[in-house]
């Protein structure tokens, strides 16, 4: 006990001594004295050492030195406030000011405006639809009637049956609504998130961005598309790029092509994105179906049209040497930052 009476006298003394001349002093004071780790907690725990006959009085002493020490917390916190109140404002006001991080756009977001920016140049305008389409514009329209075998491509998540009411497999039904306004000519941009329920992997998504184009006028031929397409391909990956159109179906369009680029990742010699092949595939494309235009009321003997369809994340693997496509929407910042613009 009067070994602990000392202890107590010999710290007082030395609070009563301690004096701060700003607040990291007085942090300072509270963290070596009122902290969890502190020399009041500490000495507190001296109470199991104290006989039993002489604990009250222990206690009281203990419970008289931490209100000592607070009390004296308390005050070496008003002399600071004090001190700041008289000198007035401490901080120099023609300092520069701490400077604020600046967000930058995704790369998809930059992707997506890079390939509007190309296809505006050639008269497309933008258009944009809901993610969660009725059957009937999302397939019926698109000449996917139901049980129709092409509706397994494009295996997607239903909200509801009886009607039918789905996550859009693509863009395709924002062509719809923009052909069923039955103002013509058309030549429209739909960008847009798709769903499809696909294994995810370095090259696929359960969801993506895609970009639509539609064209709808008299005497539009093949050529016009592929014209168009070409116009695309060499302003977003140089004039050197090859382009390589395949035959392919969609119940949209006939005839139906696909459209590769050459691998900027491998160079052409192979990689995990172009499975080997030196070839990636950017998009399909085609001249749009008359049972479409029919669907729309819009008379196949006198319009035709052509229609392609892109998804953005590839063009953007691409152009940013990027070799896998989950990086997109893993939201690591260490990832984005590379995308942060000069300032």
């Amino acid at each position: 006990m009067d070994q602990l009476l000392d202890q107590i006298r010999i710290l007082k003394e030395e609070i009563s001594a301690y004096s701060a001349v700003d607040e990291k002093q007085v942090e300072e004071f509270r963290i070596k004295y009122l902290g969890t780790k502190g020399i009041v907690k500490s000495i507190m725990g001296e109470m199991k050492n104290v006989p039993v006959e002489q604990k009250k009085e222990a206690g009281q002493l203990l419970n008289e030195f931490k209100v000592f020490t607070e009390s004296k917390f308390e005050a070496l916190q008003s002399s600071i406030a004090s001190t700041e109140s008289a000198g007035g404002n401490l901080h120099d006001l023609s300092l520069p000011g701490d400077p604020i991080p600046v967000g930058s756009r995704h790369p998809i977001t930059l992707m997506r405006n890079r390939i509007v920016s190309i296809y505006q140049r050639l008269g497309f305008a933008v258009a944009e639809g809901p993610e969660i389409e009725d059957d009937w514009h999302n397939f019926g329209a698109l000449n996917l009637p139901p049980h129709h075998p092409a509706r397994d491509m494009q295996d997607t998540f239903y909200i509801q049956q009886n009607p039918d009411w789905v996550l859009r497999t693509h863009t395709s039904s924002v062509q719809i609504r923009e052909m069923e306004k039955g103002k013509l000519p058309i030549r429209m941009l739909m960008p847009g998130r798709v769903f499809r329920n696909e294994t995810v992997s370095a090259r696929s998504h359960c969801f993506f961005h895609q970009i639509e184009g539609l064209y709808i006028d008299e005497n539009v031929s093949f050529a016009d598309l592929k014209q168009t397409l070409y116009f695309f391909v060499k302003e977003m990956y140089g004039k050197d790029v090859k382009v390589r159109f395949r035959p392919s179906y969609f119940p949209f369009t006939e005839p139906s092509a696909e459209m590769d680029v050459t691998c900027f990742i491998c160079g052409g010699t192979g990689c995990n994105i172009c499975k080997k092949t030196g070839w990636v595939e950017i998009l399909g494309c085609g001249m749009v179906h008359p049972n479409v235009l029919q669907n729309c009321n819009i008379d196949p003997n006198k319009y035709t049209g052509f229609a392609f369809g892109m998804g953005i994340e590839r063009p953007a693997l691409l152009k940013y040497d990027i070799n896998d496509i989950r990086l997109f929407s893993e939201n690591d910042v260490r990832f984005l930052k590379q995308f942060t613009n000069a300032v």
